[in-house]
């Protein structure tokens, strides 16, 4: 099979997918440990991140809250998109994916610590581009008890036959 022919299999594989929702991840609780490493390989510093005392008196939040980019950087794991199963059974016929970059992100609403996390992905669009199919998804990030989502994102991935 050419490669022209994978790419068509697999844009009629993800057709009857646009729109739906294709898989819902683990939770994940966000520790004040993994939220101090986060803030060490980063820079980030801010004492809303890193100091509970101070965060307990001074934040509007009572605790110290995950970076917003630490929340985006666990998509991998949250999507469970680096599975060893994954890639075979959700793109037929490709040999490899790229993460082609992000669209649009949110953060509408802060997870304190000891929050539980899990990212609800949609397939939004899928189409050929440039010898590969690109895929946007809709990643939304629940926390756990919570009504607003700590992250949405577009995010745009690109496979290759």
């Amino acid at each position: 099979m050419n490669s022209t022919d994978r790419i068509k299999e697999l844009l009629s594989f993800l057709q009857p997918k646009l729109g739906q929702e294709v898989h819902v991840g683990p939770w994940l609780e966000i520790d004040q440990h993994r939220i101090d490493q986060f803030a060490a390989v980063t820079g980030d510093q801010q004492w809303i991140h890193i100091s509970p005392e101070r965060a307990k008196k001074e934040s509007p939040y009572g605790s110290t809250i995950a970076h917003g980019y630490l929340t985006l950087s666990l998509l991998p794991y949250l999507t469970e998109s680096n599975h060893p199963d994954f890639f075979e059974n959700n793109y037929p016929g490709m040999r490899y994916r790229v993460n082609y970059g992000l669209n649009r992100v949110r953060f509408p609403a802060p997870v304190k610590v000891g929050s539980k996390i899990r990212a609800r992905t949609t397939i939004q669009s899928a189409e050929e581009i440039s010898g590969a199919v690109q895929i946007c998804y809709i990643i939304t990030l629940d926390i756990e008890g919570e009504k607003k989502p700590a992250c949405v994102a577009e995010f745009l991935a690109r496979l290759y036959p």
